[in-house]
């Protein structure tokens, strides 16, 4: 990891323009978990392509509201290119299409949904509440994992009580946690939120798996604009089977406002496997 190069995730996750529809990036050492860049970083990188293409195409869209993202296979920390292909533009939202290539090969893909938050939000209806998280001076820190470099720009919070896991005891496939990112750059934005919808450890930890639980597939919504610097996070199991685990993960601001969600399948390895 060079030491000159920069851990803001705003130009972690930049990309250049490298002719009509293309791009470049540096894929960031910072943003890793065991080495390979982090899901969730990646489709930071996928969207800042989609909205520049999206821009040059004459959409007014300010924001990445939807992205869905095929990992089909790992790419590597260093230079990638972005082809973009923009399938509508509309007046609500537009479509783009978005292929990562390392060395002539797509590694991943992504469907981005672009359109524009609102400052003020009119909810008719929601059904997730917040989780009932121990007062922020009350929870303990976790420490950044040593493979984990994603863990260096933000900082994470837990109960006491529930922290069982982090020792190595199996409980049940659930996290809570408060999230703040604190890589330098600022408060969260949407297009942060796509970070923090794959930021969190799995899941599948307290079910005793080990920490690599590499993505094949994760779609994160962003649903609003978040209104503090913390986050209460909640993540967990829908079904683990067969070496997959289905997982979930909600982020609530501190007026307990849902503000990003997600979903991801992702290969999954126990002790005894």
């Amino acid at each position: 990891m060079s030491e000159l190069e920069s851990v803001l995730l705003a130009d972690a996750a930049a990309v250049e323009p490298d002719g009509e529809g293309r791009y470049v990036v540096h894929l960031s050492g910072h943003f890793t978990v065991f080495d390979y860049p982090n899901g969730g970083y990646l489709q930071c990188v996928m969207a800042s392509a989609a909205l520049a293409a999206a821009s040059d195409a004459g959409a007014p869209h300010l924001h990445a509201t939807a992205v869905t993202t095929n990992f089909i296979s790992a790419p590597v920390v260093g230079p990638a290119l972005l082809r973009t292909e923009v399938r509508r533009v509309g007046r609500g939202v537009s479509f783009v299409h978005v292929a990562l290539l390392q060395e002539g090969v797509v590694t991943t893909e992504a469907l981005v949904t672009v359109g524009t938050l609102s400052e003020t939000s009119r909810k008719r209806y929601q059904s997730s509440l917040a989780p009932e998280i121990a007062p922020l001076e009350n929870c303990v820190e976790l420490p950044a994992h040593e493979a984990m470099s994603i863990h260096h720009s933000v900082e994470l919070r837990c109960d006491p009580q529930g922290l069982q896991w982090w020792n190595g005891d199996v409980g049940a496939g659930e996290l809570q946690l408060w999230l703040k990112l604190t890589d330098g750059g600022g408060p969260w934005s949407p297009w942060s939120l796509l970070f923090a919808t794959d930021v969190l450890p799995p899941a599948t930890l307290p079910l005793g798996s080990t920490g690599w639980v590499p993505t094949l597939q994760l779609t994160s919504y962003v649903r609003r604009i978040p209104a503090s610097d913390w986050l209460r996070a909640r993540q967990w199991c829908v079904v683990v089977a067969d070496g997959l685990v289905d997982e979930r993960c909600e982020l609530f601001d501190e007026t307990g406002e849902l503000v990003a969600v997600s979903s991801q399948l992702a290969m999954v390895r126990f002790g005894q496997n």
